[in-house]
């Protein structure tokens, strides 16, 4: 069951799905990378004002379930644009990422169903990012459960996706331990999640 907090802005209440930590696994794979398993922990918090910060942290994992070595992090803020009650909610992000990535998405909310569809508008990276010109991104509450595909591209490969989790509500830290050793249900592609 999803509760709205007393004290979230009136805006933000159509993203209420994603309050609180998540954690769970993964699998990336994109080309010039190595495919890996990796775990992930992800808070969405508020403090009354209209956005959400957002943070994220994950990590390869080993055959059991094991940290091995940071992957990637990424922090930034949800807005939902006041545009009435016409047609789909708009929802902006910003976000910046570990490897010197700064990024303007855009998306909209699915019509009564928690699911957000976000495409980047601008990317800005240092001299020091690899190359990324855009991605695409679905996150959605599936079964009490919040699960997202990422998708990206670079000037020598097209959109495709190379991230996908299935995050669970953090209740402690051994339920955390717990998911992570449990790899073997993760599907090959996260879009099966919203299928």
């Amino acid at each position: 069951m999803i509760e709205i907090p007393s004290d979230l802005h009136p805006d933000l209440v159509p993203l209420t799905f994603l309050l609180g930590n998540w954690a769970g696994a993964g699998v990336h794979d994109f080309p010039g990378s190595e495919k890996c398993n990796f775990g992930q922990e992800v808070s969405f918090s508020h403090d009354g004002r209209d956005f959400l910060e957002y943070r994220s942290h994950t990590w390869v994992l080993d055959a059991e379930g094991n940290k091995v070595k940071p992957l990637e992090s990424e922090s930034g803020f949800w807005r939902v644009s006041a545009e009435g009650d016409k047609g789909p909610r708009k929802v902006e992000v910003v976000m910046v990422r570990d490897d010197g990535v700064v990024e303007v998405w855009y998306g909209e909310l699915a019509d009564k169903k928690p699911q957000i569809d976000l495409a980047t508008d601008a990317v800005a990276r240092t001299a020091a990012s690899g190359p990324y010109s855009g991605g695409k991104r679905l996150y959605g509450y599936v079964n009490s459960d919040l699960m997202w595909v990422g998708e990206k591209q670079t000037p020598e490969v097209p959109l495709r996706p190379y991230m996908s989790a299935q995050l669970k509500k953090v209740v402690s830290p051994d339920d955390v331990a717990e998911m992570a050793r449990n790899l073997g249900d993760l599907p090959d592609d996260g879009i099966a999640f919203f299928k």
